[in-house]
């Protein structure tokens, strides 16, 4: 593993979403930014981190003031990270990250205290919320509930987030059924059952797109 360096992000610049096939852990060093991506819509402060499962996407956007921030590797697993974190000493971190990267990984897994998020007042958070869950709703009928048309909704979500709703339910749901094919020894038909699909040639379809490989090919991989 090579040596990992901290990185300046470029100031008052909006990153638009991508993906991130590896999973990893940003430590905000100094200044802060906003990520909008599969746990919500998150600010991150200098002293706090961010954790990301695989093949996570999310859209940035910089702070005006001078941000720099420490990226490290994760396992490549299942589990499902909390989303936010405090670091209980960031700079031990980085000179760990300096001199030996897999013990600066060790040592940020043993200090990441996980930070439950607030509640989530606009609404395209709220509805992001919503599109996480096990049993998302029809965006239609989402934004009807609350007096709002769907192509409102979707306008405001896309702006915050970089991708239109229903995209952002299905890459969340394509990804939960992933970790449940590499985490479970449940059968794939059952997966995709309880995983909201209506079929397994569906969640076949979805899996592959997201992660570029079958449901298949991955339990092979994992044993």
């Amino acid at each position: 593993m090579q040596l990992l360096q901290p990185s300046l992000l470029p100031p008052a610049t909006d990153i638009a979403r991508h993906r991130h096939c590896e999973p990893y852990a940003t430590v905000v060093l100094v200044g802060a930014y906003e990520e909008a991506g599969d746990a919500g819509r998150i600010a991150a402060q200098a002293g706090g981190g961010l954790l990301h499962g695989p093949f996570s996407a999310h859209r940035d956007r910089i702070s005006a003031k001078r941000t720099m921030v420490l990226d490290l590797p994760l396992p490549f697993d299942g589990r499902e990270w909390p989303a936010r974190a405090r670091i209980a000493d960031p700079d031990r971190i980085v000179r760990l990250a300096e001199r030996d990267p897999v013990a600066a990984v060790t040592a940020l897994l043993g200090e990441v205290v996980p930070v439950t998020a607030g509640e989530e007042g606009d609404l395209p958070d709220q509805l992001s919320a919503a599109l996480r869950t096990s049993a998302p709703p029809r965006i239609g009928e989402w934004a009807a509930a609350r007096g709002r048309s769907r192509e409102h909704v979707s306008r405001c979500f896309e702006t915050l987030y970089g991708v239109p709703p229903a995209a952002y339910r299905a890459d969340c749901q394509a990804k939960r059924a992933w970790r449940m094919i590499v985490e479970s020894k449940d059968s794939l038909a059952g997966v995709a059952i309880e995983a909201g699909y209506a079929d397994q040639a569906h969640m076949t379809r979805a899996v592959t797109k997201v992660t570029g490989l079958s449901p298949r090919r991955w339990r092979m991989a994992v044993g």
